[in-house]
Order: C-alpha cells, then structure tokens, then sequence
C-alpha cells in the first residue's frame, strides 16, 4: 500500500447517481468510490499517480429528500465538434435556455463521511522527477491550505463539499451501528480500453457505518 491520507468530507446535499435509473435521478445511500476518488484529484491529480480509496466511513445517519432540477436535454454532437476542429464552419453551441427541462431527484441531505485513501504509481507516466514523498507532501499540503484545482464536490457541481485533513486521532464516530447490505455499487470505470469503457461493480456492505474498499470483488 503506497502513502495513505484520511480526509473528511462534509455537504448540505449530495446526488450519487445510481446508472441503472435512466430518466430521474436517484442516489444510492452513500457516496461511491469514483465519486470519492474525484473529490481527493479535485484537490491533488497528477498522471503519474492513480488514488485508491481503501475506506469510507459514514458518519451520519442515511437521508433522502426529493427535489426538482433543471437540466438540459440534449448535447453536443461528437461528430460536429471533431468538423469545427478541423475548420469547419459551424455552430458549436448549447442553448441551455432552449433545451432545458426539469427533472426530479432523490438526493442525500446533510452527509458526512471520513475517506481513507492511499496513491499508487502509475508506471508509464512515472518521471526521474518524480518520487512518492514528493507528491505525498505537496497532497498534504494542498489539503492543509484548502487548496484545489477545481471545487470538490458531491456527485454534481452544484453540490459543494467542505474538505477536511484528519491528522489527529481520535476521528468523529459514526451514527451507524451493526451490518447494513447496500446491495451492488458502481465502483470505478476501467479506461484501460478508451474504446470501450466498461463500469466496475461491487457488492457493498457497510459495518458500524464504515465500507471496506480493500478486499472487495469487482464485476462488469
């Protein structure tokens, strides 16, 4: 295991959500390992290093809220944004005015979670510039002064999440007690093939409010 921090990580909401809804946005219960793993490279992403979620501790109790969102309900297609780079003469534009449209939500309200993480090396962008305490430190210290590189957040941009460095013990406890099934959870999307990238699921169990990433088995 490679160098290892402990972060808390708070919101008013958050919106996790589950892939299989196709038109409403439902979140699962607690917050996902890709979704954690974004909000440490929102404060320290590099190339040469991948983050690895190891815990994630629940802090607070499990609630949901219904709100409506606007959203938009198209996009921009693939196909005229490689035209334009070429020289194209287009439009290359969203009118979010003319193709918004609202949606409801179930979302998380009032979270609190504790991440343990630990970074790995990634071979083929590793540099002789590049040492394992060198960007131990510099996380650590972007962590400390409440650094970024964008604004963390909670499954959607517009649901802000406050970011903590643990470094003293002993941590918050968590609300929940006994053996929780959350059933199967989204865990990470395999790039190794871009043309074909594939999700990665695990079968999630939460004991005393704490989810052990460590020895988990991943599906397709």
């Amino acid at each position: 295991m490679g160098y290892g921090i402990a972060i808390r990580v708070r919101g008013d909401y958050a919106l996790f959500t589950r892939p299989e809804m196709k038109v409403e946005r439902v979140s699962y219960d607690v917050i996902t390992p890709s979704a954690a793993r974004g909000v440490i490279e929102a404060i320290y992403w590099k190339p040469a290093i991948c983050w690895v979620i190891d815990k994630i501790h629940v802090l607070n109790e499990i609630n949901f809220t219904n709100i409506r969102r606007n959203e938009v309900s198209d996009k921009v297609s693939v196909n005229t944004a490689k035209q334009v780079m070429k020289g194209a003469k287009k439009p290359f534009y969203l009118s979010a005015t003319d193709n918004r449209q609202q949606r409801a939500a179930l979302v998380l309200k009032n979270v609190d979670y504790i991440i343990e993480a630990h970074f790995d090396e990634v071979k083929k962008h590793w540099g002789e510039r590049d040492t394992k305490e060198g960007h131990y430190n510099i996380a650590l210290r972007r962590l400390r002064k409440g650094q970024h590189y964008h604004a963390p957040y909670l499954g959607t941009r517009e649901f802000g999440a406050k970011v903590e460095l643990l470094e003293n013990s002993p941590w918050p406890k968590s609300a929940l007690s006994g053996e929780r099934k959350l059933g199967w959870m989204l865990y990470d999307l395999d790039f190794s093939n871009p043309k074909d990238i594939q999700p990665k699921f695990f079968e999630a169990v939460m004991e005393d409010g704490v989810i052990d990433l460590r020895y988990v088995e991943l599906r397709g």
